[in-house]
């Protein structure tokens, strides 16, 4: 997830939770907030569960909102933005009852993680699942270098998920890797230098952060099964629960 929006977001959190035990602590004991009564701060150095206790509900209640808002969005936007090759790479039948679609960004360690059971789902339904690969570079100069790479890799799209599973599943992320990762792939190395510079390539990568950002999505990776959204990594099991639910 987005770092910088995760830290104002738990500061934000902490705040009003204290501001919350404040409020209870000083009703609890019979006075209200902000007269400078010591019995304040004594309460809660002796309760500092509270504390924690009223962030975490805080933080799962602003979760359910964010999932409650960002699914509604998605759905406003319908699943055919989704799958359209104008932002993404889609591969499978296009008459597949079921769909796949991940927004992913190659230096985030959470997708890294999700790479074994997507590469594994893929493997096992490329045939009769309809997949989406968005690029939704948001980590920087060398994601959005390594988005522009695969964009232009789309071009050559019997080498396209080789190049995504190689780069995805590569020990380090630096430009070595990415060129790496497209000759492991089969790649024409020449073509995809030349292609990188269609200005195709560039409205691709534009699109797919616009389409993110209309649908609420704010880090990396975000699933969308079957319509479905699901934010954060995946393995084996969340997959399959997510699949079947």
């Amino acid at each position: 997830m987005n770092e910088q929006w995760k830290t104002a977001a738990a500061g934000g959190l902490i705040g009003a939770a204290l501001a919350l035990v404040i409020v209870f602590a000083a009703g609890g004991l019979g006075f209200l907030p902000g007269t400078g009564d010591a019995r304040i701060h004594a309460y809660l150095v002796a309760h500092p569960d509270l504390l924690v206790e009223m962030t975490d509900k805080l933080q799962q209640q602003e979760e359910v909102k964010d999932q409650i808002k960002r699914q509604a969005a998605v759905d406003k936007l319908g699943l055919p933005k989704f799958l359209s090759p104008a932002v993404a790479f889609v591969t499978g039948p296009k008459n597949a009852k079921k769909t796949f679609v991940e927004f992913f960004d190659y230096d985030c360690p959470y997708c890294r993680a999700s790479l074994p059971a997507v590469e594994k789902y893929y493997d096992a339904h490329k045939n009769d699942v309809r997949f989406a690969f968005v690029e939704f570079p948001i980590k920087g100069e060398l994601s959005t270098m390594a988005a522009h790479v695969a964009v232009a890799a789309r071009m050559q799209p019997d080498k396209y998920v080789a190049f995504h599973f190689a780069l995805m599943g590569a020990k380090q992320f630096d430009e070595q890797a990415i060129y790496a990762a497209a000759q492991t792939a089969g790649l024409d190395i020449p073509k995809l230098m030349a292609d990188m510079k269609d200005p195709s390539v560039d409205k691709q990568v534009a699109a797919s952060l616009r389409l993110g950002q209309e649908a609420g999505i704010d880090g990396t990776p975000t699933f969308i099964i079957d319509g479905k959204v699901h934010p954060g990594m995946v393995d084996d099991k969340t997959l399959k629960e997510l699949i079947q639910g």
